[in-house]
């Protein structure tokens, strides 16, 4: 079925390209082709959960901020801004050139100009518990109530904040703040989510769920790339095919512009072992590699209180250190991953986050002469008397976690891998009920803080992700010390005596921060990687 679905529509795209244009001549319109592998459950910014609602989302609509490949900070709807009263009270001044998409629900048809009040209204329903949106951590735990958002006048928007955030800006880039119109989401409900309308550079024509999107150029879009008015794709088109080998082979004959995911069942034919493309398909297609903020890692629970700790060999420091020390990341990195990645030898904060900074946090290199010393050390001289340790994954990983366990096992840790569901291995983690599990955590915004906020004592499960029971008073302090440092350098400081900290006690073991590998067609230019791994579309060309 997925083979006749570009087929099907693509007359009906053409007809749309058409109604967009002044010409009808649509042989030479530019339309970019991707697929995206799993269902897309909305386009409405409030439920951006996921990477494939992001993508979308982030196509159709606009925030007052948003970020550049560099993850710097930069105007978007709002042209400049002011913070104020200690960092508790940011204004926003809006550019009055921007305008929603046209949409019958508005005057004439035509889409009417973004005020202040519009950001008011997108803002709450980010923490409307009538919404239930699963953006609410944006502000719920920043804001007093919805009067915390204030429309000052139709092109000054105030938000006062109850306690310093200074990532706060970082924040707002997120697609959940993006801005909605109040009289479009409010005569959908429920249904906006396949009915957006936002202020961005692509508007939606069609979708037919888990079969095909369509996309098409907003004409009076505000935003312009020098003189010349964005975006310059004419339109954008999704498909939903789930197997990836064969999504993999519609981009090997063209048919897709773009292809993000190397699965292991293809990852042998395209990339060598040092992570380089093969000679197969050199010069046929573009191949990037850029760091993604996102640390895969294992997790050793240390809280004492717990009774599945009070007598695991895990509770000792020396036992977690060795652990680090045995495992060549390297080799893991190179044989299962083909290159991808970047050893985890720095803290829990990833290459290509801002205040990333291998020089300064120490992490453990692989020393299987030092690993052997501090299992000595602790009671086990080569793993004599140690009780077997179970090591709880999801079927995904379960090769790199086998990999882990010949680690071990080659310094005389007994190990057995539990091969668990991952909502149920992800339940387990947020009773503390599980001592020894992979995990992996993806930055939702390009600040540290996003990562040693899980080591923070009042982030304790099961409301909080401090899964491996970490509490220091020490690393608290810090922390929260961090709110009241505006200057960056100085809190990246922080930032990084806190990762020190976690990786001397040895409760989180990064095995690689990962990244993002992006190929597309050779015609295809001005695709933006991000570490963010944020698809931006609108100063892409196809020649």
């Amino acid at each position: 079925m997925n083979r006749i679905i570009p087929h099907i529509f693509w007359g009906f795209l053409m007809l749309g390209l058409a109604g967009c244009s002044r010409s009808s001549d649509t042989g030479n319109k530019k339309v970019f082709n991707f697929n995206i592998d799993q269902n897309l459950t909305s386009m409405d910014p409030a439920f951006a959960r996921n990477q494939n609602a992001v993508w979308m989302i982030n196509q159709i609509y606009n925030g007052l901020v948003q970020i550049d490949s560099n993850l710097n900070t930069m105007p978007c709807i709002a042209k400049s801004w002011e913070i104020a009263h200690n960092g508790m009270e940011y204004t926003f001044h809006l550019r009055n050139d921007v305008y929603f998409q046209d949409d019958p629900l508005f005057k004439n048809g035509k889409g009417r100009k973004v005020v202040a009040a519009d950001f008011t209204y997108s803002f709450y329903r980010l923490i409307d518990p009538r919404v239930a949106s699963s953006g609410g951590w944006i502000f719920s735990d920043k804001v007093k109530d919805q009067r915390s958002f204030e429309a000052v006048n139709d092109s000054t928007f105030t938000i006062h904040l109850t306690k310093p955030f200074p990532a706060f800006m970082k924040l707002l880039t997120h697609q959940y703040c993006s801005v909605v119109p109040k009289e479009v989401v409010e005569h959908y409900g429920k249904d906006f989510r396949s009915h957006p309308v936002g202020t961005g550079p692509f508007r939606l024509k069609h979708w037919k769920e888990d079969e095909i999107l369509v996309l098409l150029k907003n004409e009076h879009y505000w935003e312009k790339d020098g003189n010349h008015q964005l975006p310059y794709l004419d339109a954008v088109k999704v498909t939903f095919i789930t197997d990836k080998q064969s999504a993999f082979m519609n981009f090997l004959k063209k048919e897709l512009d773009f292809f993000d995911k190397v699965d292991g069942s293809y990852r042998d034919d395209i990339l060598t072992k040092s992570g380089k493309m093969t000679a197969k398909y050199k010069g046929k297609f573009q191949l990037t590699k850029k760091p993604y903020l996102c640390t895969e890692y294992i997790g050793i629970l240390v809280d004492t209180s717990k009774s599945n700790v009070k007598h695991s060999p895990l509770r000792i420091k020396k036992i977690r250190q060795a652990i680090q020390y045995a495992i060549d990341k390297p080799k893991l990195i190179k044989y299962l991953r083909n290159g991808i990645g970047i050893p985890g030898t720095s803290g829990f904060m990833p290459a290509g986050m801002p205040g990333f900074d291998s020089t300064i946090v120490k992490g453990y290199h692989y020393n299987p002469a030092k690993a052997a010393q501090l299992l000595a050390e602790a009671g086990y001289p080569n793993g004599k008397g140690m009780p077997q340790i179970i090591l709880s994954t999801s079927t995904t990983y379960k090769d790199l976690i086998e990999f882990v366990q010949n680690e071990l096992a080659a310094i005389g840790i007994p190990v057995k891998v539990d091969v668990t569901p991952t909502a149920s291995l992800r339940e387990l983690m947020s009773k503390n009920a599980v001592n020894f599990f992979r995990g992996s955590w993806i930055a939702d915004y390009p600040d540290a803080e996003n990562y040693l906020a899980v080591f923070y004592s009042h982030n304790k499960v099961p409301l909080g992700p401090n899964y491996t029971g970490y509490f220091n008073a020490a690393y608290d302090r810090l922390f929260e010390q961090s709110y009241y440092e505006a200057d960056a350098k100085k809190r990246y400081a922080l930032y990084q005596q806190m990762d020190n900290m976690v990786m001397e006690n040895g409760n989180m073991i990064p095995l690689f921060y990962d990244e993002s590998v992006v190929m597309l067609q050779n015609n295809i230019t001005g695709y933006p990687q991000n570490p963010l791994n944020l698809m931006i579309l609108k100063r892409v060309q196809k020649k």
